[in-house]
């Protein structure tokens, strides 16, 4: 089919999705989730439920035998009313108990299922969560959402269908043709059994068929889901570009794509429903035969034909179940091999083995020879060095894609050297355990993007721990407690998706006071005012130099003038640095800095014209 020209390309989380599921591999799976320490206080839970599973399976099998035997005492030459009295009896709490074991197995089971949902979605969860800074940015949160979700829901079916579905029902099998030989005719016990086999075997063969239309079903559903979470997460760029009809009909190919797909399902599941009724139909018109002549040449009595019959049924009824069974432990096994294949993805950034915690002496940064290119770049960083004092401030310059903010990558080891070394406080990053080199440094980004949640969560989240006092006194210093404190529901106020209840400056201040808050031996500005327009700037401007007092700065910047206090100020074109010194010495050189100063302060001037004349 072609491809529409609007249609979003595929991941590498949706190519989580490739490969083939065995349920061989899935039951091991399951079995080492199940042997966790963690389930462990559930063990005896497990066996009662496994106990109840087989005594129901048990009583389904002999209810019949008792109403057969009813029916033979009713109307043979020995009758008694109370014999047959007491067979019902026997015949009606069999029944009852067949029927409501299963409840009181899932009754008990419940905890246990979603015990062992809860540790595998926290382990996949948390594992996606430490997965490297690239593979975040080439993800799609709805695809990814959805591997999880199904994955973990895939845990509970392929847990309650092995354990409670599919090995009873062989053991039910196996007891039925057991009845039936002993009790009634071998050759009954052989078509049941024959039956059975031709229903697996059937069930099997489309069901395997219908895998692969699955897999495309999956693939359309997350392309579906992952772009309406992508849409409606980016509305304000969809309505900026006036892209709600482009975005409507992408949603609508997507939709056509599944739809599509769905239909092909929804047939196919037709067929195999309709051949799984005419085996069993046929199967059981032959026990019912056999059974006849059985009773016709005195073999058996006229009860027993009740029996046999009530017992295929019983059968045949966990059967049906076995179809829809066998379906959803394959398309188990595929969603959980997605998730498992989430799982083993390794990160591209690793702690070492002996990785140690980083020890704060001061917050000095070194550089020492560092290249580096990511694939996303054809040019990165070459041969860079320099060192940032503890307790100063050096600010990256340069043209756009020339490598500034690949520095800063490099110092919070989102991405490791290719060659050279960074060093904080003499200590190599990579010797450290990620969490306590990131934990020494604070980040106040060009887009300081906010949870939906109230703003003193927000703010927390650069120091959970930090107190009320600690909050207002951050916020202070930042120049937000002042408008905190009028807004309605001052703290408690909730900032919206990403924050787009907030201005530009406001979001940028709250970046700022919980870097403060979180009071980190180094403080990285990235491009932190380059959003704002110049009165904002200026007052956000003095909320950061109140940041960076008394800790090591280092700063990316595109506007110049933020940037002319720093103790030292590098210039990067095409990943090198090419000048370094003050603002005023490298002004006096008259060199790419003075150039871009230049360009910017005429930029300014014009802007400032146009404004007065307008």
């Amino acid at each position: 089919m072609a491809r529409h020209p609007h249609a979003a390309s595929a991941t590498d989380v949706d190519a989580i999705e490739s490969g083939d599921a065995g349920i061989a591999v899935s039951m091991g799976r399951i079995g080492r989730i199940m042997a966790r320490p963690e389930l462990k206080r559930w063990r005896l839970v497990m066996l009662a439920a496994l106990v109840l599973t087989l005594l129901a399976k048990v009583f389904a099998v002999y209810a019949p035998v008792f109403f057969g035997d009813a029916i033979n005492r009713m109307t043979g030459p020995d009758a008694a009313a109370a014999a047959v009295v007491l067979l019902i009896a026997w015949w009606t709490g069999a029944r009852i108990l067949s029927a409501n074991l299963p409840y009181l197995r899932d009754a008990l089971f419940a905890p246990v299922s979603q015990e062992a949902q809860r540790l595998i979605a926290v382990e996949a969860y948390g594992h996606a969560q430490n997965l490297s800074l690239s593979f975040h940015q080439t993800r799609r949160t709805g695809a990814l959402n959805r591997v999880i979700d199904r994955g973990v829901a895939a845990l509970d079916y392929l847990i309650r269908f092995l354990a409670f579905n599919i090995g009873p029902t062989i053991i039910e099998l196996a007891l039925a043709a057991f009845v039936l030989s002993t009790r009634y005719s071998w050759l009954s016990a052989v078509v049941a059994v024959v039956t059975v086999v031709l229903y697996a075997v059937f069930t099997a063969l489309l069901t395997n068929w219908r895998v692969e239309q699955r897999r495309k079903l999956n693939l359309a559903d997350t392309e579906l889901r992952a772009l309406a979470v992508d849409s409606l997460t980016n509305f304000e760029t969809v309505k900026a570009f006036a892209a709600e009809t482009r975005e409507t009909e992408r949603y609508d190919y997507a939709m056509r794509v599944y739809n599509k797909n769905m239909v092909e399902v929804s047939r196919s599941l037709a067929l195999l429903n309709a051949g799984q009724d005419i085996i069993m139909a046929l199967g059981l018109t032959g026990v019912a035969v056999i059974t006849a002549f059985a009773t016709f040449s005195g073999q058996v009595q006229a009860g027993d034909m009740a029996a046999v019959v009530l017992i295929m049924s019983n059968l045949y009824r966990p059967l049906s179940i076995l179809g829809f069974a066998f379906r959803e432990i394959k398309q188990g096994a595929v969603d959980l091999e997605k998730l498992y294949g989430l799982m083993n993805m390794k990160a591209e950034v690793q702690d070492a083995p002996d990785a140690k915690a980083l020890e704060v002496k001061g917050g000095e940064v070194r550089f020492d020879g560092v290249s580096f290119t990511h694939d996303a770049r054809v040019v990165g960083i070459e041969d860079v060095s320099f060192t940032v004092p503890a307790g100063t401030k050096l600010a990256v310059v340069g043209p756009s894609g020339s490598g500034k903010s690949t520095l800063l990558k490099l110092l919070f080891r989102f991405y490791d050297t290719k060659r050279g070394r960074v060093l904080v406080d003499g200590q190599d990053v990579r010797d450290l355990r990620q969490e306590s080199l990131r934990e020494a440094i604070g980040l106040v980004p060009q887009d300081v993007v906010l949870f939906n949640a109230s703003m003193k969560e927000n703010l927390l989240y650069g120091r959970p721990q930090a107190s009320d006092a600690e909050l207002r006194d951050a916020a202070a210093r930042a120049q937000l407690l002042e408008f905190i404190d009028k807004l309605p529901k001052g703290w408690e106020t909730r900032v919206g998706e990403r924050g787009v209840k907030l201005s530009g400056g406001e979001r940028q201040r709250v970046g700022i006071a919980r870097a403060i808050l979180k009071n980190p031996a180094i403080l990285v500005l990235d491009e932190a005012t380059s959003a704002l327009d110049s009165a904002t700037e200026q007052e956000v401007q003095q909320a950061l130099d109140e940041a960076a007092k008394g800790r090591t700065t280092l700063m990316v910047a595109h506007r110049l003038s933020t940037v002319a206090g720093a103790d030292e100020i590098i210039v990067l074109s095409e990943g090198k640095i090419v000048e370094r010194g003050t603002h005023r010495e490298l002004l006096d050189r008259a060199g790419l800095y003075a150039d871009l100063w230049s360009r910017q302060s005429r930029a300014h001037e014009d802007a400032a014209v146009a404004e007065r004349v307008a």
